[in-house]
């Protein structure tokens, strides 16, 4: 599964970079696409997954900062640090629309990236917030 691991951090550097540059997703991806096939070593390959992760959030992403907006007590979307509400969008797709991967699997591959790339305070932020989608997640897939 470490396939899927790496998958996920791409589809977050990709998410976080679309959101830090103000373009859409699919912009980013598709960069990052071309310069993986453009032979420069220090662009990683795209993955399927990843492009599926990426592709999946930018169908839902209204949903999704609508459900962050509705359920992160405490924080707007625009206050959220850039880096835990990419996760978060990220970690919220999978969990309510990807059937494939266990709901435990997906929080705690959220938790890991807050880990490497957040605050000390963010693991258990975003680990409560994922956790309170994967409650709810049965009314949380209508369109």
């Amino acid at each position: 599964m470490a396939a899927r691991n790496t998958a996920r951090k791409r589809a977050f550097q990709i998410l976080f970079e679309a959101d830090q540059r103000g373009v859409s997703v699919q912009t980013v991806l598709a960069d990052w696409i071309r310069h993986s096939r453009s032979g420069d070593d220090r662009q990683p390959p795209v993955s399927e997954y990843t492009m599926e992760l990426v592709e999946g959030y930018a169908e839902y992403a209204d949903r999704i900062d609508d459900l962050i907006s509705t359920y992160a007590v405490g924080w707007s979307l625009d206050r959220m640090p850039v880096v835990d509400r990419n996760i978060v969008r990220l970690g919220a797709y999978e969990l309510v629309w990807v059937d494939g991967t266990p709901d435990a699997v997906v929080i705690d591959e959220a938790v890991q990236l807050a880990k490497e790339f957040s605050t000390d305070e963010s693991p258990s932020f975003i680990n409560g917030l994922l956790a309170r989608f994967k409650d709810l997640k049965p009314s949380l897939r209508r369109d």
